[in-house]
């Protein structure tokens, strides 16, 4: 009995952990952005890292690798946090939702691919 209940909660808990994590599909890969500016808001953890930036008058959400990633190819929080400025390269949601998924980033002149 016991079993069959795990069986039952995980059944119906992965479906909701796969529509609570965004894939790819949600952004439009035909309109690539190419934003300049400080970062806010910098979340450092998994499933992966996140910003806000101001752009177009607006907050906009920033997805970025995961921590792992970044960590592994130099970036660090702290360059994030403490850069000015940062460029951001990637793509906006199709649902109109201001958030960008980010492929690149630059900071001081550094390139760092997250993909």
């Amino acid at each position: 009995m016991f079993t069959r209940s795990l069986i039952a909660i995980a059944l119906v808990a992965a479906p909701a952990a796969a529509i609570a994590h965004h894939g790819w599909s949600t952004y439009n890969p035909d309109k690539q952005l190419k934003v300049t500016a400080p970062l806010t808001n910098i979340g450092w953890s998994n499933p992966h890292g996140s910003a806000k930036v101001q752009w177009q008058n607006a907050t906009w959400d920033v997805v970025l690798a995961p921590v792992a990633r970044m960590e592994a190819r130099g970036l660090t929080q702290e360059m994030l946090a403490k850069a000015k400025a940062v460029t951001l390269e990637g793509w906006p949601r199709s649902d109109g939702t201001r958030e960008m998924k980010i492929e690149r980033i630059t900071i001081d002149g550094k390139v760092t691919e997250l993909r």
